[in-house]
């Protein structure tokens, strides 16, 4: 089996929507592969309309926390998506990114970068506004020749001149409340730094303490160093590893399977969710459906 346990499509800051991610990874030859949106599962239902026979899917969210001022995601897999306290405060987070996205907008404005808030609302349509986003909007002004310039001391890094911060629960809360609705978390890209993580072994092992359940460690921003010593921190730990192409569709270059999760880890993240289960496709679909809209999540409940 070929498993990718993080992606992310229009309904937070990746480029396609959800039902053409999920063709892609049947395309990549996968197996299994999570929607892990950041703080929505809005995508879930395109996701599954469009799901290819032989693909299955992982309900999945990546849940933006906060550590001492410093950017900690973790991946919540397999929860019930209407748990009241999860939904609750996945729409703060989501409020809280709004605010932030329009001060790093006048942020910009101020350094003389001819972007608008209209414009990047405009890029996000119905998705939480992320920094990708505002990335994305800095290219069209020809400010920055690459979304990844952005992310720099000089714009939108952490402590960058445009960056504002925002409001996110402590990892160790976020983790609670991730199994208090069923769910199983893993701590995402714990090594990679553009993104402003890099917590320390202890902070790790308190997350553990707290019901982590892994660490992603096979990601494409850590090096073999990082890898080596994630490992081992896991075995210590008693985490499990996983791995994932956290694909943002053309942002990242379009890598769904480049880095995979071990069938044994994802039996075991199967025996501990009892909030949701994978969804597959029904047999008589074909395994390309034709490219369109799938229905609107917006009734289906515990969609935020």
């Amino acid at each position: 089996m070929r498993i990718d346990m993080h992606s992310h499509s229009t309904a937070s800051d990746g480029t396609e929507p959800p039902g053409t991610v999920m063709r892609r990874a049947h395309q990549a030859g996968l197996d299994v592969v999570a929607l892990t949106d950041h703080d929505t599962v809005a995508g879930l239902p395109d996701a599954a309309a469009a799901l290819p026979a032989g693909l299955t899917l992982v309900p999945g969210m990546e849940l933006s926390c906060l550590r001492e001022g410093t950017s900690v995601h973790l991946l919540a897999y397999l929860f019930d998506p209407a748990d009241p306290a999860l939904t609750a405060e996945c729409a703060r987070i989501r409020e809280s990114r709004e605010t932030r996205g329009r001060r790093m907008v006048e942020k910009l404005i101020e350094l003389g970068v001819p972007v608008t808030w209209e414009q990047v609302r405009s890029l996000a349509g119905d998705a939480p506004v992320g920094r990708p986003h505002i990335a994305r909007a800095m290219v069209a002004a020809g400010t920055i020749d690459d979304p990844a310039q952005a992310f720099t001391d000089a714009w939108i890094a952490p402590g960058g001149r445009a960056h504002a911060q925002r409001y996110a629960p402590d990892p160790p809360a976020a983790i609670r409340m991730v199994r208090a609705a069923g769910g199983v978390p893993v701590l995402a890209h714990p090594r990679a730094g553009r993104r402003g993580q890099g917590m320390s072994d202890a902070q790790i092992a308190e997350l553990a303490a707290a019901g982590l359940f892994g660490l992603e460690v096979d990601h494409p921003d850590h090096g073999p160093a990082d890898r080596e010593h994630l490992r081992g921190l896991a075995a210590d730990l008693r985490l499990a590893v996983t791995g994932s192409s956290d694909d943002h569709g053309e942002l990242s270059g379009h890598r769904l399977g480049r880095e995979t999760t071990a069938p044994q880890v994802y039996e075991r993240l199967l025996a501990e969710a009892t909030g949701a289960r994978p969804i597959t496709a029904p047999p008589h679909r074909p395994a390309h459906p034709p490219a369109g809209p799938g229905p609107s999540g917006r009734d289906m409940p515990g969609v935020h």
